[in-house]
């Protein structure tokens, strides 16, 4: 084997090194950045110095100008020197300041951030082999996956995924019983419940704290008259006759996902559907080396994969499973017919039926 080092890969090494710690510190800036409204005080596209800027968001000046030079070195907002201003695009913006547009990740960097947190604990993760709960990570972890999911499901939920099955919308429509396992904050459950109010709709999810808030969640949306919130686990669901099962971004995170098929299996009405939101993986490692499988390995190695080995079963089926693994899952709980109802760039949406 030869050993000799070129140098010159080890430079362009480092300089990638140099790019990445970038990206860590400016995972945290961003998120300060939303914390303090600097973002949403720059929405409109116009020109800015760092001292209107932290006049109009009540801040130090001092700590906007550093913070800005770092977002135009990193391509986010644009320095002027000619009049040492500053813009943030509205393009920028609009992934950045919008909460309610369909581009907004703000959520994914709050969640990512407060994630990191937790280093230490899966570093002796690593050594033991033990996992970590969801709820046991910062509050902020919620929080943003909540804000980072929900853009997904506003834009995408009712407009596409829901008609892409097989006769679910018309059953919503007239009025069924649907069941959404892995809740979270509610945030997919709600959405549900104020598109479709004929329906009646039942969230589960194993974290007390998480369940209150889509309580609340619910009572602010006008919708707590159709909408029950549960705290339990995917095998300890109850009760029969539902139109439609879904597990929004929650299958992989679970310890024993064929047997939360299962259930789900058992708890379908005669020709109902089950609906499995996933992240957007492909079946080989090597086609997710991208921007989005790195990514969502990182989110899976923090959060997804420390949550399902804290559970019976420890299945750590990740993020990153694809629809051939998802599929077997699925069939493996029971469904005969499973197919990739819908995809985007960063989801797969899979039909399962008896």
């Amino acid at each position: 084997m030869d050993t000799t080092i070129d140098f010159t890969r080890v430079e362009m090494f480092a300089g990638q090194l140099a790019t990445e710690l970038g990206a860590a510190l400016n995972a945290a800036l961003i998120d300060i950045g939303d914390r303090v409204g600097l973002y949403r005080a720059m929405a409109d596209g116009a020109a800015v110095g760092a001292g209107e800027l932290a006049e109009r968001t009540g801040t130090h000046e001092r700590y906007v100008r550093e913070w800005l030079n770092a977002q135009a070195a990193g391509g986010i907002v644009a320095y002027e020197p000619g009049d040492d201003t500053y813009t943030l695009p509205l393009e920028h913006a609009a992934v950045l300041a919008d909460e309610e547009g369909p581009a907004f990740l703000i959520g994914h960097f709050q969640s990512a951030v407060a994630a990191i947190e937790a280093r230490e604990r899966i570093a002796e993760c690593f050594r033991t082999g033990e996992g970590m709960p969801w709820g046991e990570h910062s509050a902020h972890v919620c929080v943003g996956t909540e804000r980072g999911f929900k853009t997904a499901y506003r834009h995408q939920l009712l407009d596409a995924w829901l008609p892409a099955l097989d006769g679910v919308v018309a059953r919503l429509q007239a009025g069924a019983r649907v069941l959404d396992v892995g809740c979270g904050h509610g945030a997919s459950t709600i959405l549900m419940a104020e598109a479709f109010p004929a329906s009646a709709f039942v969230g589960v999810d194993s974290h007390a704290g998480s369940i209150e808030v889509a309580r609340e969640r619910a009572a602010e949306a006008g919708v707590g008259d159709r909408v029950t919130f549960i705290t339990g686990t995917a095998q300890e669901l109850e009760g029969e006759g539902y139109d439609l099962v879904g597990f929004f971004d929650a299958l992989h995170d679970m310890g024993d996902p064929v047997g939360a098929a299962e259930r789900a299996r058992a708890v379908l009405a005669p020709g109902g559907t089950c609906l499995v939101v996933e992240p957007f993986a492909a079946d080989r490692i090597e086609d997710n080396l991208n921007p989005v499988g790195r990514m969502m390995y990182g989110f899976s190695t923090l959060l997804c994969t420390p949550g399902s080995l804290s559970q019976p079963g420890r299945a750590g089926l990740g993020t990153q499973a694809g629809p051939a693994r998802l599929a077997e899952v699925l069939r493996a709980g029971g469904f005969e017919s499973v197919r990739t109802a819908a995809e985007t760039p960063f989801n797969l949406i899979i039909e399962a039926k008896a």
